[in-house]
């Protein structure tokens, strides 16, 4: 998750512009490790349609610097949590509607691990249920003094243990926590 030093993950009106878009060569090498080490992807639906739409963009010209990794995207089987939809207009996607359950039934199959794309709102929802095992907090060095936090309603304090921290060129630090 792209995060701020002070800790949100959007602006006050989902603003994305603080982010630290130039991402270096062991940046990207990382991300590439974070994805291949999974096979499923979690996602709210109201960040899906940009996310599958943006992807499926790039896949349009095998050129891009993106292509690879937008090829992964599409690739990689979604789920995506939704309280309204009863079909998806996705490809390679399928709709959940209880959270703890189906998530805990998800963990429970054989394969890779399970990597989480948001939005903000879901993936707060995902802490305050506690089903988080490992965050990749990407912290961009940037302030932005309001916004969208994920950590704000989640039923009270959680202890992480910091696993591992990597800084990368433009200034972004990659920390790799684990619940305790």
């Amino acid at each position: 998750m792209q995060i701020s030093v002070d800790g949100f993950v959007a602006g006050p009106n989902g603003e994305l512009d603080w982010m630290t878009w130039e991402h270096g060569d062991k940046m990207i090498e990382q991300i590439n490790q974070l994805t291949d080490a999974s096979d499923t992807i979690l996602m709210g639906r109201k960040m899906t349609d940009g996310f599958i739409n943006y992807w499926s963009s790039v896949l349009e010209n095998p050129d891009s610097p993106e292509f690879t990794f937008a090829k992964k995207m599409i690739d990689v089987p979604k789920v995506v949590f939704t309280r309204t939809m009863t079909e998806s207009p996705w490809i390679n996607t399928t709709l959940a509607h209880d959270l703890t359950s189906d998530i805990q039934k998800l963990k429970q199959q054989d394969g890779k691990g399970i990597m989480v794309y948001g939005g903000g709102g879901f993936v707060s929802s995902l802490i305050r249920e506690d089903l988080i095992d490992d965050y990749y907090l990407f912290v961009n060095p940037t302030s932005i003094a309001a916004g969208l936090t994920i950590f704000g309603d989640t039923n009270g304090y959680r202890k992480l243990k910091l696993v591992d921290s990597t800084p990368h060129d433009y200034g972004v630090v990659v920390n790799h926590y684990q619940r305790r």
